[in-house]
């Protein structure tokens, strides 16, 4: 093995792979029987499994050479850079290495399209075959699905691959076209079906025969960019919401687009990677997930851009103050979920504790509550001082003022105006 040109390759081709952030391994739970490693337990991500722990994959392309020329990526034909290409062998070797250093606990393996979409799928599928039947490797295996492979390809896939994950790339079909004419969204749904029943098929079948090979154990997921082309954030959480719905999709994943190549069709070279958007858009991802919002509270048609300035709950708190304050004695735990402030494990020990005694503000630190906003909402049985300032048309910024946030330097210039 030429070791000088294998360490080339990881640094391409590991590069390459920094721009796909749908690596979650939340959902593996391949049990180790005897083999090589536990996905329940340069080129290194980290990850979180769905019970919060921190684990590391090896995130590499199997090739940056493509067959297509979408204006957004930096793999695409038509850019001047180094391409390099793993052999399967290579791939499955480094795994392997890597996981008995200790490095990793799994492998996220994506592709360029070079030949066609069937000669790439064959290849990835061959790399997770490999290291399950022949090295008895247990690890969490991602594996992007190539738009347009065959069925029976998807299908060898979810045997053996943990997640499988097509990415939309464009939120909508007319900004797809816009960037990336070659390619078709028909293309990048049909595998989304293919594992989404078999997903479905396995489960009825688990209930029968106990048996039943492992399909895709945790699920799929797909990727947005944001900000290469204009679509609004309604769009784009509406576009998630019918995912989440209609495909099954364990996350919907959001990258801020970063410029890499001058083109009319795109935001200038030196705009800004939209980090806070995409912040914002996961927090309206999380309140459609877990906190029983619907995509059309969240925004309309009358503001359809999330509020860089706050959080999107808050937001949304702050156009529904008809809705406040909530008694935390009596409000049923789906209003609870609404307060500014309020996770969901906070509000499920809120149930839990006004069984057993009257609920005050110290209860409400104790419990996990960032108290800074939710106080302003709340009415406890005592009364709630604070309350005079639900109806002040300073609350807004009198919230900010009391919040820190990571992304404050961001408005520091200009709250400094008012």
């Amino acid at each position: 093995m030429n070791f000088d040109r294998i360490k080339e390759k990881l640094e391409i081709l590991a590069d390459a792979a920094k721009y796909d952030v749908s690596c979650s391994s939340s959902g593996g739970k391949r049990k180790n029987n005897g083999g090589l490693g536990d996905s329940s337990a340069s080129g290194i991500c980290h990850t979180y499994t769905e019970d919060g722990r921190c684990v590391s994959l090896l995130k590499i392309l199997l090739t940056n050479h493509c067959i297509y020329d979408c204006i957004y990526c930096v793999s695409r034909k038509s850019n001047d850079i180094k391409r390099a290409a793993f052999t399967v062998e290579e791939v499955v070797d480094l795994t392997i290495s890597f996981y008995r250093r200790n490095y990793i606990e799994g492998l996220f393996l994506s592709s360029g399209i070079f030949k066609d979409a069937d000669t790439t799928m064959e290849r990835l599928v061959r790399v997770a075959k490999k290291l399950r039947t022949e090295h008895n490797f247990n690890g969490y295996i991602h594996l992007k699905s190539i738009p347009g492979a065959s069925d029976d390809l998807m299908n060898e896939a979810a045997l053996y691959a943990d997640r499988l994950s097509v990415n939309l790339e464009i939120p909508t079909e007319s900004g797809l076209k816009l960037l990336a004419p070659d390619k078709n969204r028909e293309d990048m749904l049909q595998p989304m079906r293919i594992v989404q029943k078999g997903i479905q098929q396995y489960k009825d079948e688990k209930k029968i025969i106990r048996s039943t090979p492992k399909f895709a154990p945790a699920g799929q997921s797909t990727q947005m960019i944001v900000g290469a082309t204009n679509e609004n954030d309604l769009q784009i959480i509406k576009v998630a919401d019918h995912f989440y719905k209609n495909y099954g999709m364990k996350r919907v994943y959001y990258s801020g687009y970063i410029p890499v190549t001058v083109d009319n069709r795109l935001p200038a070279i030196t705009a800004e990677v939209p980090v806070l958007r995409e912040n914002r858009l996961y927090q309206s991802d999380w309140l459609m997930r877990f906190y029983g919002f619907k995509a059309d509270e969240i925004l309309d048609f009358n503001m359809p851009f999330l509020d860089l300035e706050v959080d999107p709950k808050l937001s949304w708190a702050l156009r529904h103050l008809d809705q406040f304050p909530v008694n935390l004695q009596t409000a049923d735990y789906k209003m609870i979920l609404r307060i500014p402030g309020i996770g969901v494990k906070t509000a499920q020990k809120i149930v839990s504790a006004r069984k057993f005694q009257v609920l005050s503000i110290d209860h409400l630190k104790k419990l996990g509550a960032a108290v800074n906003r939710a106080k302003y909402f709340i009415d406890f049985t005592y009364g709630n001082p604070f309350l005079k300032h639900l109806t002040d048309l300073n609350l807004r910024k009198l919230i900010i003022g009391g919040s820190q946030s990571k992304f404050q330097n961001q408005f520091s210039q200009q709250l400094t105006l008012f």
